[in-house]
């Protein structure tokens, strides 16, 4: 359903819904530094001005910013004007100093109009009352790419260096820093670009929080034209093992690894033809685009104290319902290393428990499973499979042959992970004394 048919205290419903599940992230953001690069298809789009409004709220809101913004079409219109044309080698354009002005007027011409929205104050426009000074300077030191392959890649360059000082102190004043892809040599040359290196570069240097690229595709797509929401670097690499760096995306997520591997925690892929994605990526759990990390953005693992708050948040529905025994706070505290969880993004979305059971009368150790939960908006994927997977691994490592869980209501997704079913009587004697007849839960097991 469109907002159009939603009443207004719905649609009021739905903002503060969302304002207050966006402020751990506002508390989180404030005071990082931010590498936003665009290319210039992005400025040419309809939803730039959009961008920008959303990157002065982002400024709004204490985030040092540098944008990085390229100028590929922008180049190559100058060039049609002027009659000239210039080479590609692997992906990479050949400058020649006759084509050097039609990259100096592109780039020039970008900055100015980044420059002007960012100025823009008008009563009723998201830029009301902003007040923003953006700074662009020689922040990039470059040299020539030099001849490779037999291909004199003649002024295009490649960078060398980042003034970091001279950007964050621009930064700490509270300044938008602006990049474009052109650096300058010692010698007092200008070298043309990839905008993707100018970012990878700046934000390696400034120890950036995040590198956020923003292109024509919503992220990395898989065979089946899937968006993947999260990616390691390793990924990227079978991703492009033999392929040219030819397109955009590729280009974005070459500089996705080198960047995770610089340093830089997290890498964003997103759309730029996409009102609010920027937004969406930035101040939701599972964002808009595709997340290139080193870090696991969701992991398993065990329980830890710290845990307990988002145990009993997750818990809560389900006991209040009756499908879990309710368990206070004090005896999660206690049995908290019992408890394996599903940790997103800082959000507990998934848990389980491991009991270990006294031996039967042949010596033979049980465990029981229980309290599997997952977060209603989590269920659609393989996460309570992965929890018992976990967790019986953790069984096995303890020298547990057989496991049991008690349910009332999941009797068959039970089944479908390879437990069969059972009775009070087979559950070891200490067990079983403590069974609710009044649940009456259904008992199954498993051998390891």
């Amino acid at each position: 359903m469109t907002d159009e048919f939603l009443s207004p205290d719905t649609m009021t419903e739905q903002y503060v819904h969302w304002f207050r599940n966006s402020a751990p992230y506002i508390n989180a953001h404030r005071g990082k530094t931010f590498v936003l690069m665009f290319g210039g298809e992005g400025v040419n789009h309809e939803n730039f001005r959009n961008i920008i409004h959303d990157i002065a709220l982002l400024h709004s809101l204490g985030i040092r910013l540098v944008l990085v913004h390229g100028a590929r079409p922008q180049i190559d219109e100058n060039l049609i004007e002027y009659g000239l044309s210039t080479p590609f080698h692997q992906g990479l354009r050949v400058t020649t100093r006759e084509s050097l002005r039609c990259v100096l007027d592109a780039v020039g011409s970008i900055r100015l109009e980044i420059e002007a929205f960012l100025s823009m104050g008008l009563a009723n426009s998201p830029m009301y009352g902003a007040r923003i000074d953006a700074v662009s300077g020689n922040f990039v030191i470059a040299k020539p790419y030099g001849i490779r392959d037999g291909v004199d890649y003649q002024l295009t360059g490649e960078v060398r260096s980042i003034d970091t000082e001279a950007i964050n102190k621009n930064l700490v004043n509270h300044h938008i820093v602006i990049l474009g892809p052109t650096g300058y040599s010692t010698t007092g040359e200008v070298f043309n670009l990839l905008a993707e290196e100018v970012a990878v570069h700046a934000a390696m240097a400034l120890k950036a929080d995040k590198l956020i690229l923003l292109g024509d595709k919503e992220g990395i797509a898989n065979q089946d034209d899937r968006l993947l929401r999260e990616m390691i670097p390793n990924e990227v690499d079978q991703y492009l093992r033999g392929k040219v760096l030819d397109s955009e995306i590729l280009r974005h997520m070459d500089a996705s690894r080198e960047a995770c591997r610089g340093g830089v925690r997290r890498v964003h892929i997103i759309s730029h033809a996409r009102d609010g994605a920027l937004l969406q990526e930035l101040f939701t759990r599972d964002g808009s685009g595709t997340l290139i990390t080193q870090d696991p953005y969701e992991e398993i693992r065990t329980a830890e104290i710290d845990d307990v708050v988002g145990l009993i948040e997750l818990l809560r529905p389900l006991e209040e319902e009756g499908i879990l025994v309710r368990r206070s706070r004090e005896r999660l505290e206690t049995e908290i290393n019992r408890f394996a969880v599903i940790e997103r993004d800082g959000m507990i979305v998934g848990c389980a428990a491991l009991y270990p059971l006294p031996a039967d009368d042949s010596g033979i150790l049980s465990g029981e499973i229980a309290c599997v939960a997952v977060h209603p908006s989590y269920r659609s994927g393989d996460r309570g499979s992965e929890l018992l997977d976990y967790l019986e691994a953790r069984a096995r490592n303890k020298g547990i042959k057989k496991l049991f869980v008690l349910t009332t209501r999941t009797a068959h997704w039970f089944l479908e992970q390879g437990f069969t079913p059972a009775s009070v009587d087979d559950l070891p004697k200490e067990r079983k004394a403590l069974y609710n007849f009044q649940r009456n839960s259904q008992v199954f097991g498993k051998k390891l």
